[in-house]
């Protein structure tokens, strides 16, 4: 197949994400992709991109002699849209697996690789499992859905982190023990653990879940539309609230994070990262005090760029003093990414604490606060209101993971201090 004879199909190809099919000669009867040998299915940031590299002079070197071999076989290309790149990634599985397709020799069943599997439980849970593990701990009999397999465990965690997001489930917590998990405090459980939701509830997500990966996204959203009506009709706003939530994040799905370096400018124009940084104290009566930095990028932990510091400035407890210190030490650092957010723990002091720093250093960053309860579970989120509507889950996330890392550098000094 030359880059000639077919340059108007790759012209015609959009600039979008989904899956492309190389297919071989027709078969003698049928329609369609059926018709002809599936040879290879991929997928796409640009679907037009994509499939011009498979013309370039270096694609042995690039892609190895069995992909050449497809190419002389190949005799047409088609494709299938998709809304999003994570949307792609489980097409592609899907269809895989449907047509065994015999140059896909990265994605054939192969026990190494991993499969995402819903159980079979009064309140199933939503795992990663890899092939090697599913006929001992997940067989067909205690499985409830399974997609896959997936040969990159790191794009499929990212993967997963983005539909929790959107479809809140449960993975390791108990059903009504009566204590929210830390996963429900920051909104990727829907509150199984505390009695928040009940089964039928809750397999209304897991069958809207169902349908997300079988490539029925219309279909979601139409239950969503007609649920938050009903809520709405019912003056139950908290619930259709949180359904509008969903609905926005299912159309505007954030998968960044799928994308590799050198399609990501081609694939999204360039689009920047949507930087947090979230900022605690910690110490015990003053002693061992420290604080720390952590980032959020487009929904995920960028844990490379977690910072830790020791007070200075400060023998005893001063949470104001201590916060102020942290902030202005990091945001001497010019060379470390300006956040488009900044998350801090506390009330409208620790707000403004921050705000003055922002102005002082004349920079353009918005500003949130976490209140918290008696128990330290966030009770508010203090600023822009559009902002905090947009991004809540990530700002609870980075003031969760700031608590959490700030714990344990503190328990660290502490240890360290006692040993010497």
């Amino acid at each position: 197949m030359s880059l000639s004879s077919i340059q108007k199909q790759i012209n015609n190809l959009p600039e979008t994400p989904g899956v492309y099919f190389f297919l071989g000669s027709p078969k003698r009867s049928g329609g369609g992709k059926d018709s002809r040998e599936v040879l290879y299915i991929g997928k796409a940031t640009s679907l037009r991109d994509r499939v011009k590299s498979y013309f370039s002079k270096d694609i042995e070197e690039a892609r190895g002699p069995l992909i050449v071999q497809m190419m002389e076989k190949a005799r047409k290309i088609e494709y299938e849209e998709t809304g999003s790149v994570l949307e792609a990634l489980l097409r592609e599985a899907q269809l895989i697996k449907k047509y065994q397709p015999p140059y896909n020799t990265d994605l054939k069943d192969d026990k190494s690789h991993n499969y995402i599997v819903i159980t079979k439980e009064g309140f199933p849970r939503v795992l990663l499992v890899r092939g090697k593990d599913l006929p001992v701990l997940y067989s067909p009999e205690n499985r409830l859905y399974i997609i896959g397999p997936f040969p990159q465990e790191g794009i499929l965690k990212s993967a997963l982190k983005i539909i929790r997001k959107i479809f809140p489930f449960r993975d390791t917590c108990t059903p009504n023990v009566g204590k929210p998990c830390f996963n429900a405090q920051i909104g990727l459980c829907p509150g199984v653990c505390s009695g928040q939701i009940d089964k039928k509830g809750y397999r209304n997500v897991i069958k809207n879940l169902i349908l997300f990966f079988e490539g029925k996204k219309s279909k979601v959203i139409r239950t969503y539309e007609k649920q938050m009506k009903i809520f709405a009709k019912e003056a139950n706003y908290e619930a259709a609230q949180v359904i509008k939530k969903r609905l926005f994040s299912l159309q505007h799905i954030q998968d960044i994070s799928l994308l590799k370096r050198e399609e990501y400018k081609k694939g999204q124009g360039g689009e920047n990262v949507f930087r947090i940084e979230a900022y605690d104290i910690a110490h015990l009566g003053g002693s061992e005090m420290v604080g720390v930095m952590t980032v959020i990028e487009n929904g995920l932990a960028k844990k490379s760029d977690y910072r830790k510091f020791k007070i200075r400035g400060f023998k005893e407890a001063n949470d104001l003093g201590a916060l102020k210190e942290i902030l202005a030490r990091r945001l001497k650092h010019s060379e470390w990414p300006y956040p488009n957010l900044i998350v801090v723990d506390g009330n409208k002091i620790q707000q403004n604490v921050a705000n003055d720093l922002i102005k002082e250093n004349k920079l353009n960053i918005e500003i949130v606060s976490v209140v918290k309860d008696v128990r330290h579970h966030p009770r508010a989120v203090l600023g822009e209101p559009a902002v905090v509507e947009k991004y809540q889950r990530d700002i609870l996330f980075a003031n969760a993971e700031a608590h959490r890392f700030a714990i344990n550098f503190h328990r660290f000094r502490r240890s360290k201090n006692f040993l010497k």
